[in-house]
Order: structure tokens, then C-alpha cells, then sequence
């Protein structure tokens, strides 16, 4: 076997995890599960996103640097003679500068707004919100309001069991089982400050 061959060969393999990839992500294959950990985990904010728990050694930078480790190896070697540790050499610097680009592409763009969850964020007491559905005396009505970016629906039930209209501003004084009870905003105003 020549240098040719183990360049044909790693461009093969990295080419074949890249189709892999691409069926299981968009066909769900499942494939046997096997947890490897092993490289360098950057803490919160060394990428400079809110997703930095993500690996520079995983599946598609590994794939990514075979592929062109491979591909410019062979093409260097098998059609243009260059000397074997140049070959080896620019090879090695193109499948890193593969690898690279793979993984600043998932680390930027596909994870940038990957966060921890921190249960304070979530936590439904002083978050205010609007009436989509009036909540009669002693009844259910039902609340919109804005979490983390997003606009959510819960059922609401009045604090003190008095009726509330649609529309009305309204402020989360303790969540329950799925319920949120809440209080007009008016009355709110005077006992507790509202979280956004």
C-alpha cells in the first residue's frame, strides 16, 4: 500500500461519516448509541455564544478533517508527485482548516442560542401577562405572556376568586399545579414589583 492509498482511503471514510450524518439527520436512522467523551469542552463564554459546551473533537469536525486530510493528500500525491512530506503536511493543514470551519460553522451558528436553563427564568411569580379568556367568579380563564423570548399559554384562575375581564393586565402571584393565579395589574401595583 502507497501514500496514495491511505489518502484515498481516510478521504473515503470521511466522505462516507459526512453521507452518514446527512441520512440520520434527515431520514432518522437510528443507529447503535455509543457515548464517547473525549476532547476539550469550552466553558460558558469561550466561544463567546451562549452554547460553548460543545466539543472541537466530535463527529463532523472528525469527518470534515478525514475528508479533506484525505481528499488534498491524494490529489497532491497521486496526480501531482509533490515530495511525501509536503504532501503531508498541506494535507494535514487543509483537513484542519476543514475541521475548523465545521466546527466554528456549529459552534456560531448552529448552537449560538443553545443557553443552561436556569430555573429562575421560569419561574412564573411577579411575570406579567394579558387575558385572552375572562376568568369568571371562581373559575378558569386563560393568560398570554412572554418568557425567554417567547409567547406562552397557561390557565389562570383569579388570586382572590373575584372575576377578571378579557384583556385585563395581569400579574402572576403564585403558579400551581398549571394554574397561574393572578391579580389585576392595578391591584398588584402597590404590594410587589413586577418581573418582565
Amino acid at each position: 500500500m502507497n501514500w496514495s492509498d491511505f489518502y484515498l482511503i481516510c478521504f473515503l471514510v470521511g466522505f462516507g461519516l459526512s453521507v452518514v450524518a446527512l441520512l440520520a439527520g434527515s431520514v432518522h436512522v437510528h443507529l447503535p448509541h455509543l457515548h464517547v467523551h473525549q476532547g476539550i469542552h469550552l466553558g460558558r463564554g469561550g466561544l463567546g455564544g451562549r452554547g460553548a459546551d460543545l466539543s472541537w473533537f466530535n463527529f463532523g469536525t472528525i469527518a470534515a478533517f478525514l475528508a479533506w486530510f484525505g481528499g488534498t493528500g491524494y490529489l497532491l500525491e497521486h496526480y501531482y508527485g509533490v515530495w511525501f512530506l509536503l504532501a503531508l503536511g498541506v494535507a494535514t493543514l487543509s483537513g484542519i482548516g476543514a475541521a475548523s470551519i465545521v466546527f466554528l460553522f456549529l459552534a456560531k451558528v448552529l448552537m449560538s442560542r443553545e443557553a443552561a436553563l436556569d430555573p429562575i427564568d421560569y419561574d412564573m411569580t411577579g411575570v406579567l401577562g394579558r387575558l385572552s379568556i375572562p376568568i369568571r367568579s371562581g373559575g378558569t380563564g386563560e393568560l398570554i405572556y412572554s418568557q425567554e423570548g417567547t409567547r406562552r399559554v397557561t390557565g389562570a384562575r383569579s388570586h382572590d376568586g373575584a372575576p377578571i375581564a378579557k384583556g385585563a393586565e395581569v400579574m402572576v402571584t403564585r403558579y400551581e399545579k398549571g394554574i397561574a393565579y393572578v391579580r389585576p395589574w392595578e391591584d398588584a401595583l402597590g404590594d410587589t414589583e413586577p418581573r418582565a
